[in-house]
């Protein structure tokens, strides 16, 4: 598939904000130049190419050359950036950017209760977004794939661009993913396991596809469009209807030796305690995900005759009992909140990230992270004389799943592109 030509590049001649990493200058060598040099046009925005070689350490000339290929292959272009002092005198100075009209990805994200799609350009702008409600509860492999196909459909059609025309997409979901063998170990939205998820989309959307793990893609969407673009080390807790993680090492995703660590809601937090979703008991998951909650109120607030109710409707009641007094509510938001004090401290002595970010839908609730959680937290940490880490909350929706889904096929698309394909098989 070659870059697609029609159209003019949106916002020409305007600042762009870049996407991706921005790694210190001179610090990223592992890489070939050529893709060193793609991204950090992409990272940037818009950027001259002597503060391209600057930021390298490498030659003008060797600049010049690479930008003239990936600008004859129709992957980067030129675009006029006035100066901030520009006086209408003289030659305007000329930048470098991604042409964003070369390749579209698409984003998705599958949960348990909702699927969400994006459509992203190849400078990371955000096309069209479209979400699907479902009812819980786990499918079958192509049921499930059929669903995402049509999702994929609509979105494609609000963004004006067929199916076929996309280069890859991403898919994140809730479980244990292998992202290499593009296979679902477990996971809450499918009946039975292992599942070739990625195999099977792929036949079906008639494009690539991608798949990974939620949690990993909140963090690449945190190191792709938010506040770990400038991080070296940081982690995302997520807790929604799970409990997740994500690690970013070096300004790059670790995802550890198999491809399937980082997966904090499944440490042990009590020895034969409390039934996970996972088949185990004693999870961090069992203490702090949304079933748990419902099952703690059910017990604590005499709730039996509201089991029937969607769980949704059972959480914001709890908060709301929460909210007005109620010490049974508030009890359980508080044990729920010393176990994430235990996971945090154990991220903190395990990782020392410079930031740990908790993300999800579960964080409007802020019981969960009251400042006598962190301070707990704190407790439970190494005593190193040195403060904390920084504790931010971002309550995003599922669209920042769909960010990191498409970041995550961008990713392969640029490697797919750029890195020769000797190097990809030595990988």
């Amino acid at each position: 598939m070659t870059p697609r030509e029609e159209g003019p590049s949106p916002r020409e001649g305007a600042a762009r904000k870049g996407c991706g990493p921005l790694i210190p200058p001179l610090s990223d060598t592992a890489r070939p130049l050529r893709q060193q040099v793609f991204e950090r046009v992409r990272a940037a925005g818009l950027i001259p190419r002597v503060q391209l070689a600057k930021e390298l350490g490498v030659s003008p000339a060797s600049v010049t050359t690479i930008t003239s290929e990936l600008i004859e292959v129709g992957l980067i272009e030129e675009v006029q950036a006035p100066r901030d002092s520009d006086t209408g005198r003289g030659r305007p100075a000329v930048a470098l950017g991604v042409r964003p009209t070369a390749y579209y990805v698409a984003g998705m994200k599958l949960s348990d209760r909702e699927h969400t799609a994006a459509i992203f350009d190849f400078a990371g702008h955000l096309i069209a977004s479209d979400s699907v409600r479902r009812t819980p509860g786990p499918v079958p492999l192509d049921e499930l794939v059929e669903t995402s196909a049509q999702l994929l459909d609509r979105v494609c059609a609000k963004a004006g661009i067929p199916r076929q025309e996309l280069r890859a997409a991403g898919l994140g979901m809730p479980g244990f993913v292998d992202r290499a063998t593009g296979e679902v170990l477990w996971s809450s939205v499918l009946l039975g396991r292992p599942h070739p998820l990625a195999a099977a989309a792929s036949a079906r959307f008639g494009i690539p596809v991608h798949i990974d793990n939620d949690a990993n893609l909140v963090a690449l969407a945190e190191l792709w469009f938010g506040v770990g673009r400038r991080l070296g080390e940081f982690a995302v807790v997520t807790i929604e209807h799970g409990v997740g993680m994500g690690f970013v090492l070096n300004h790059r995703l670790y995802r550890g030796g198999q491809g399937l660590g980082m997966e904090l809601g499944h440490t042990k937090v009590q020895l034969d305690g409390a039934l996970c979703r996972c088949g185990q008991r004693g999870c961090l998951e069992a203490y702090v995900a949304d079933y748990a909650l419902v099952r703690e109120a059910t017990t604590a607030l005499n709730w039996t005759y509201k089991e029937s109710q969607p769980i949704e409707v059972l959480l914001e009641s709890l908060y709301d009992h929460a909210k007005a007094g109620n010490a049974a509510a508030r009890s359980i938001f508080r044990r729920a909140g010393r176990y994430i004090a235990v996971g945090l401290a154990n991220v903190v002595n395990l990782f020392d990230p410079e930031l740990i970010i908790l993300s999800g839908a579960r964080m409007r609730y802020n019981y969960l992270y009251a400042a006598d959680t962190l301070a707990e937290m704190e407790d439970l940490m190494l005593n190193t004389g040195r403060p904390p880490p920084k504790i931010e909350t971002h309550a995003w929706g599922d669209l920042l799943w769909a960010h990191g889904a498409a970041a995550l096929a961008l990713s392969a698309v640029t490697e797919e592109l750029l890195i020769p394909s000797r190097e990809i098989a030595a990988q």
